[in-house]
């Protein structure tokens, strides 16, 4: 599969200073950090990044930051989503393919659309966009799942070259996996299950807690590409406690907390979210002493 998006893609937060304000400082530490471990990609503006609470301008700041740190190193992969389909095949037509590899745009939320309609708002998006289109199903977050059957046929439309599928159901990943054209990308958006994905045939993952711990993350889903499962699951089972950790108060709530204790950058979020707790702060500070 001739693709740079096999492997392990990280959802970047978007680290903010005490007042609210974008620290690119920190910023700049989570993406050498990220490049430092050799994960293969970066996510840009997606619901890790806090992308609906930054403004537009804000958005395009912490854009060009990110293309100007990395600086080609690494591909991009731009989060474009929404819940009105004229806006998101608009904005996606509009990504710099200079900049960008990809697009990963999010099934609309809020509005609870159909089957037919979840197939019709990707086609128009996917006919707009100027770059290829990763599809992203996490109901927990839109209030709707995309079927495995909407998937499969949205891997025959043109443009459409994946899926990150976050449902968390084993059973709908193995349908997909089953019926996918060779050369459409499965990937996972759910951290504790991507190994498992990727042994059944999946092609990586996008992943949050991996930002905090790219060196293991990358490296267990290498080999578990490889078919190392026995290596792969070695390094699996010591990520298990903080993986929960970092989901437990929400994401990036606990993914910043995890990212702070590790010196990378502090882990403010804006509101609606609200920072851990002192007790989520003291397992996950208590986890790596000892990792």
């Amino acid at each position: 599969m001739n693709t740079p998006l096999i492997g392990t893609g990280v959802a970047l937060v978007t680290p903010f200073l005490e007042n609210g304000e974008v620290d690119y400082n920190g910023l700049t530490n989570l993406l050498e950090s990220c490049i430092k471990g050799k994960v293969e990609y970066l996510v840009v503006l997606g619901t890790t990044g806090e992308s609906v609470t930054l403004s537009k301008e804000e958005k395009k700041e912490v854009i060009a930051h990110i293309v100007k740190v990395n600086n080609k190193r690494l591909p991009l992969v731009l989060g474009v989503g929404g819940n009105n389909t004229v806006a998101v095949a608009e904005e996606a037509s509009k990504v710099n393919t200079e900049d960008f590899t990809a697009i990963l745009s999010v099934v609309p939320m809020y509005n609870k659309p159909s089957q037919e309609g979840i197939f019709q708002h990707y086609s128009a998006v996917a006919k707009a966009a100027s770059l290829p289109v990763l599809i992203y199903n996490v109901p927990g977050r839109t209030g709707v799942n995309m079927s495995a059957e909407t998937t499969l046929r949205l891997a025959e439309v043109d443009n459409i070259i994946g899926v990150k599928e976050a449902t968390g159901d084993i059973t709908q990943v193995l349908k997909i996996l089953k019926d996918a054209p060779k050369d459409f990308l499965v990937i996972s958006g759910d951290d504790m299950l991507a190994l498992p994905l990727v042994t059944a045939g999946g092609q990586g993952v996008i992943t949050v807690v991996g930002q905090a711990y790219p060196a293991e993350f990358s490296e267990m889903i290498r080999l578990g590409l490889q078919a190392k499962n026995k290596e792969a699951y070695e390094l699996h089972y010591s990520l298990v406690d903080i993986t929960e950790y970092a989901f437990d108060e929400g994401n990036p709530v606990g993914v910043k907390a995890i990212l702070e204790d590790r010196g990378v950058c502090n882990s403010t979020v804006r509101l609606p979210l609200v920072e851990a707790t002192d007790e989520l702060k003291a397992k996950i500070k208590s986890f790596n002493e000892v990792f």
